[in-house]
């Protein structure tokens, strides 16, 4: 038996722990911990714990107790990734196998800006158009700047997950027109930079143009056999297109290749006018992995958890284009 921890996860690694489960030769043990005492991933733990809010060093010292106290071999982190990353060997100095990559390209690949700088010079990589600011006048700047060249203009922090930070910025003239829609990620331009005005800096914003067509979201996987890559056209609904498109799989290839992730990853790309710009790089599986996997009919948990333990699992990609969705059921917690 492995006795496996995830520690704080969105609520569809419910989805995540199951399909690593699915393991012909080992039984998995998994504990799961969380910020949420009542989330409902704890339905497919086998032993549940609230995690407690500490940080940095703290947080490391609390990860390798309950490692110790728990009898931990495979620790698959989503919370603190970098930090504990960056203390690896205090985990493996306990024999913990842990599910993260090197702290260097974590720590690159979650700032965005230095993530495209990073790709720059790779001439099958598309970067779009983008400025780092940390000052209301020199968002003025770029704003006015990528304005005179692009229908629309966007902005996120610098270091941001999940899209928290990210806005669309407009130029509404009708105000009261505005209360008749949803606004979503929408702000006004005046708006945003009154906020931005009233701090004297803030953490580096990202300013670039909106790109407005569908998302990609590529989950990848480097194996033995080779590379493992589901892309996901997410568009606006609850249903997903997975499909292949030899030239967004190029790109795809290009970036793992520079990257040299071991472990999941999810590639996000957007498209404007027919071209797919690279938009991050996450370096955890994604909220969404399971659509994936369940299309393409191949277990990227479940893989990648055995080449965590030096084990090469076989696998064949069902390459074909196919519609997935998802339904949302009720379940009591406890």
């Amino acid at each position: 038996m492995v006795r496996v921890w995830f520690n704080h996860w969105f609520s569809t690694s419910y989805r995540l722990i199951s399909l690593m489960k699915q393991d012909e030769e080992e039984e998995l043990y998994v504990i799961g911990t969380n910020l949420e005492p009542h989330s409902i991933i704890q339905k497919v733990c086998d032993e549940w714990y609230a995690e407690p809010r500490l940080d940095g060093e703290e947080y490391i010292d609390y990860c390798t107790a309950f490692c110790k106290e728990h009898n931990i071999d495979v620790f698959v982190p989503r919370r603190n990734m970098a930090e504990i990353s960056k203390n690896i060997q205090r985990f493996h100095d306990i024999k913990v196998k842990v599910m993260v990559d090197d702290y260097d390209m974590i720590k690159l690949l979650g700032d965005k800006a230095d993530t495209y700088a990073f790709f720059k010079d790779c001439a099958q990589i598309y970067i779009p158009d983008y400025y780092k600011v940390n000052t209301a006048a020199a968002f003025e700047q770029a704003y006015e700047a990528l304005k005179s060249k692009y229908r629309q203009v966007c902005v996120k922090f610098v270091k941001d997950e999940g899209g928290m930070s990210f806005r669309k910025i407009t130029q509404c003239a009708d105000r009261f027109q505005r209360l008749r829609v949803y606004q979503g990620s929408e702000i006004l331009y005046d708006e945003y930079i009154e906020i931005l005005q009233s701090q004297e800096s803030f953490d580096d914003l990202m300013v670039m143009p909106y790109l407005a067509g569908n998302e990609i979201s590529v989950d990848c996987l480097n194996t033995e056999q080779g590379l493992i890559a589901i892309p996901r056209d997410k568009g606006a609904a609850r249903h997903e297109r997975v499909f292949y498109d030899e030239k967004l799989l190029d790109m795809v290839k290009a970036v793992m290749e520079k990257v040299k992730l071991e472990y999941p990853c999810n590639i996000q790309f957007k498209y404007m006018e027919d071209i797919p710009y690279l938009l991050e790089i996450n370096t955890r599986m994604s909220g969404g992995l399971q659509m994936g996997c369940m299309a393409a009919n191949v277990n990227i948990p479940n893989i990648a958890f055995n080449k965590l333990l030096g084990k090469s699992v076989m696998w064949k990609q069902q390459k074909k284009e196919l519609f997935v969705s998802y339904i949302e059921i009720p379940d009591i917690v406890k």
